[in-house]
């Protein structure tokens, strides 16, 4: 199990990746939505923006916030470790029930275009 010190490096690196992908990209595929990203086997939950100029900053959520997020995901802290390293596939992470996604249709489309 990784640490939640862990958990944030990774989501700072997904952040950088998400830098990587070319403006033409962005512009036709990102729609600025609220994210959080909470680790189940941590019980933390971190929430930031996916926005044009990026994604991120994530900042921990207190159990007592009660912010919604548009784009929810929930996931195993081991695999947010392999899924940013590239070692874990999204679709299949998806589909094999590691990675549980809470978005709009729309939205998981784009996701699924960007990552």
């Amino acid at each position: 199990m990784a640490t939640v010190d862990e958990c944030r490096v990774a989501l700072r690196k997904l952040g950088e990746q998400f830098d990587e992908v070319d403006r033409e990209s962005r512009d036709k595929h990102v729609v600025e939505r609220s994210i959080s990203c909470h680790i189940k086997d941590l019980g933390v939950t971190f929430y930031g923006h996916i926005h044009h100029g990026g994604l991120g900053p994530f900042e921990d959520l207190s159990p007592d916030d009660r912010r919604q997020a548009e784009v929810k995901l929930t996931i195993g802290s081991d695999d947010l470790i392999s899924l940013v390293n590239g070692d874990l596939d999204m679709g299949r992470a998806v589909f094999g029930g590691r990675i549980k996604v809470d978005a709009s249709f729309g939205d998981l489309i784009r996701l699924r275009k960007l990552l």
